[in-house]
This record gives C-alpha cells, structure tokens and sequence, in this order.
C-alpha cells in the first residue's frame, strides 16, 4: 500500500500540522491545543470531573490528569472536591480562564478558516462528519 493510501498516515500528518499551526495561534495566551480541548469542554459545561472531560476529548485518565496539573500550575483550572460524592474531583476554568475565551475561540475561528480555505462548503461538512464516524467507531 502507498503511504498516500494509509488512513493513518493521512490523519496522523495533517493532525500534526494542525497541531503545529494552532500551537502558534495560542502562543500568545500561553495555552497548547490540548488544554484548549478541556477549556472547551469547561466553558460549555461549566463544571466537570476529570473523568467527564477525558470522555469528551477521548483521552486516557493520565493523559487528562498531566493536562489538568499543567492548567492549574498555569492558573487556567481549579480542582476541588465535590461535596456530593468526596472521591470525585471537579474541575472549573479560572476568572484567568474565562478572561482569555474570547481570543481564544476567536483564534480557533481563525485556525478552521485557515483549514477551510481550499475546501468546498459542501467537501468540509462531509469531512466533519466521516471523522465523527472515524472517532466515535469502536476499533
């Protein structure tokens, strides 16, 4: 099989100059695409449990665990115990968080234009959708 043919390959290469590309757009709040990820998720949810916000950006328990430790050294979180149920984290973005929302999200309007440019209105709701199929197939 040719490289250009490999569902991995063509995934893996444009993810990572994605990567790279919102990396720089974000340089300037301090913030990596990953921890744009769970700001998110915050920002949409209000308050979530570590375990809550890997499930919605499809991530592993330390992986998720080493982004909150990052953002709450930053400033970007705080983690607190609920007082429902003590053996259950919660996690709210910070007034710094919430400060920086609007640049942000005006950064990734910037990065899917970006993205975007070349294709079709129609090409870019049928790639959304098959990677949502891609993400959400049991492998």
């Amino acid at each position: 099989m040719e490289l250009k043919d490999c569902i991995n390959f063509l995934l893996s290469a444009s993810q990572n100059k994605i990567f790279r590309y919102f990396s720089k757009l974000l340089e300037e709040y301090e913030v990596t695409p990953a921890q744009y990820g769970v700001l998110n998720c915050l920002w949409r949810d209000g308050q979530l449990s570590p375990k809550q916000i890997g499930e919605q950006l499809y991530l592993e328990a330390p992986t998720i665990s080493g982004i909150l430790d990052k953002m709450q050294k930053s400033g970007l979180i705080e983690r607190s115990i609920d007082p429902d149920n003590r053996r259950n984290v919660l996690v709210v973005p910070t007034q710094k968080a919430e400060e920086m929302k609007s640049g942000i999200e005006a950064a990734t309007i910037e990065l899917n234009e970006k993205v975007f440019e070349h294709l079709s209105d129609r090409d870019v709701e049928i790639l959304k959708k098959s990677l949502a199929i891609i993400i959400q197939t049991d492998y």
